[in-house]
């Protein structure tokens, strides 16, 4: 696990901008899944201003981890805000935008999605492999769309599943714990005080921390990163065992 912590959101953002970058500029076509949230739209912002133009977006296929069963249009989409924050800003081809069409019946919008991952994705041991997985996590311990009131969600055979808002009880399609693991690269992006408590749970793995799903995200590959501002990390253990 590689933590780095940084001394506010701008921050944060501007340094997880050039690691993207830095993933993404590989010459390879490489496959993305983008996150919701307040920190991913300062992200966008920060890579459209500085570093559009470092970036070859013809060889950038963008998906999502989760989306709401909304349609396009509306405020809560993901897809919305990343058009409002990034497409809208930058060169990318229209055809490697894969959305999650949450406007449709969620059930058949989850197999839809599942079978678009396995045709545009390698697979590894039956599972579609990402080059990049970009997470968030509630003050829950939620990450993706699964919750943990649902966390039987992360392991299911289905590479997207739909899952429940706890609280206002929206149908979200996410992805599954399966294919998050299966990512080569997994980055965090968790910002903000409220953060705190759940940040220190699932990095350090405290006692019920299995109960959130965020402590279950472990890729295969070993490559784990964790983008925190001083907030977010400031329960941490300063000098971890």
């Amino acid at each position: 696990m590689d933590l780095r912590i940084y001394k506010d959101r701008q921050e944060v953002a501007e340094q997880f901008s050039a690691y993207f970058v830095e993933k993404a500029n590989t010459g390879k076509v490489f496959h993305v899944a983008l996150s919701g949230g307040s920190t991913p739209k300062i992200v966008f912002d920060v890579l459209t201003e500085h570093f559009s133009d470092k970036v070859d977006w013809n060889k950038v296929h963008f998906y999502w981890g989760d989306e709401r069963c909304v349609p396009p249009t509306d405020d809560e989409s993901n897809y919305k805000m990343t058009m409002e924050h990034l497409f809208s800003k930058i060169e990318v081809p229209e055809a490697n935008i894969h959305r999650i069409r949450g406007e449709e019946e969620p059930k058949t919008e989850a197999i839809c999605y599942a079978n678009l991952l396995e045709i545009n994705l390698d697979e590894i041991e039956g599972t579609p492999q990402f080059d990049l997985v970009i997470l968030g996590m509630g003050d829950d311990g939620h990450t993706a769309s699964i919750f943990p009131h649902q966390i039987n969600l992360w392991n299911v055979e289905d590479h997207c599943v739909v899952a429940t808002h706890p609280d206002s009880g929206q149908n979200r399609v996410s992805i599954n714990g399966k294919v998050i693991n299966t990512a080569k690269e997994v980055a965090f992006l968790v910002t903000g005080a409220s953060k705190a408590e759940k940040v220190k749970a699932v990095v350090e793995k405290t006692e019920g921390s299995k109960d959130y799903p965020a402590a279950l995200v472990d890729p295969k590959s070993g490559n784990l990163v964790w983008f925190l501002d001083k907030d977010a990390a400031a329960d941490l253990n300063p000098n971890p065992s």
